[in-house]
């Protein structure tokens, strides 16, 4: 008789448990702060007991990594960015303009998860060494997915001529980056499509050939 597969329910459950924390942890954190928030209240908001909460996470600073590093991915899946079906999807675009578009429409969905918690990560860094350790020093991560960007970009039909990986690659880590879209969204009142409209225009008068 041929085997059944069958889901793994308690896989399936730990997945649900695990990310049911994360959000309550994230929506409290940017509510009142990392120093504020204690794992109880974490454990409260998630409906499960503290002893889960330490069980899955050790300590409140490895939770918070855990907030930081799927509010960037979207889900708690450990595939970076680069590998990502958006992301690949948009550099596999055949222009230049294309390729932008998507490119940021996908940055678009990430910032509006990780710009609001970024404030955060620079004050708990600033008051828990351990915590600064975990973001060490070196490339920054964010720069090395918009240089693979550019990589691809630069060499679409309609980029701008003599436009150079680089200066993609800074225009993009400038013009996307989360410190310029809280001073629009969150300071400004702008939409996040205003910010998105913005952002498209922008990017595609720096780093695509003038039209006609």
């Amino acid at each position: 008789m041929e085997r059944v597969n069958r889901p793994d329910k308690r896989a399936e459950r730990s997945r649900r448990t695990r990310a049911k924390v994360i959000e309550a942890a994230r929506e409290l954190f940017v509510a009142q702060g990392y120093g504020a928030t204690s794992l109880q209240e974490v454990a409260d908001r998630a409906g499960v007991a503290v002893q889960t909460v330490y069980f899955v996470f050790r300590n409140k600073r490895t939770l918070f990594k855990d907030v930081v590093d799927t509010s960037i991915a979207g889900d708690t899946q450990p595939v970076a960015i680069m590998d990502r079906e958006w992301f690949r999807a948009a550099c596999a675009e055949p222009t230049a303009a294309g390729q932008l578009r998507a490119h940021i429409r996908g940055t678009h969905e990430i910032l509006g998860r990780v710009a609001p918690i970024m404030p955060l990560i620079a004050a708990a860094a600033a008051t828990d060494p351990e915590i600064a350790a975990q973001w060490p020093d070196g490339p920054d991560p964010r720069y090395t997915v918009q240089h693979a960007a550019a990589e691809a970009l630069a060499g679409k039909p309609d980029a701008r001529p003599g436009l150079s990986v680089e200066m993609a690659a800074d225009l993009l880590f400038g013009l996307l980056s989360p410190q310029l879209y809280l001073i629009f969204v969150r300071d400004r009142g702008w939409s996040p499509d205003t910010w998105e409209e913005w952002a498209r225009t922008a990017l595609t008068s720096q780093l695509c050939a003038d039209p006609g």
